[in-house]
């Protein structure tokens, strides 16, 4: 069944540029993973100006396997400096809605 991970981080005043270099070197190699269907990188237009993931994976196994790459581990060292507080993740599964 696919997963759903949507992500939140609120970058640190002026580091958001240096977040978002991060974060497209990450999902470059994300996106080439076995598994992941999509992954998308946004930016919040109004209010925190929060940066928002929007992945979706076949599995759990997919899941896992992403974040045990080394290209997110390398992400989460480089964004642990560069984010105001811990992210907010939340992972969903979909309704069938007929």
């Amino acid at each position: 069944m696919a997963v759903k991970v949507i992500a939140f981080v609120s970058t640190k005043p002026g580091q958001e540029d240096a977040f978002a270099a991060a974060a497209q070197t990450c999902a470059a190699a994300s996106r080439a993973e076995r598994g992941v269907l999509y992954y998308q990188l946004w930016r919040e237009s109004g209010g925190e100006r929060r940066f928002v993931f929007n992945e979706l994976y076949v599995d759990d196994a997919a899941v896992a396997a992403h974040m045990a790459s080394d290209h997110f581990k390398a992400f989460g060292r480089a964004a642990a400096g560069f984010a105001a507080a811990p992210p907010v993740i939340i992972t969903c599964e979909a309704v069938d809605i007929g």
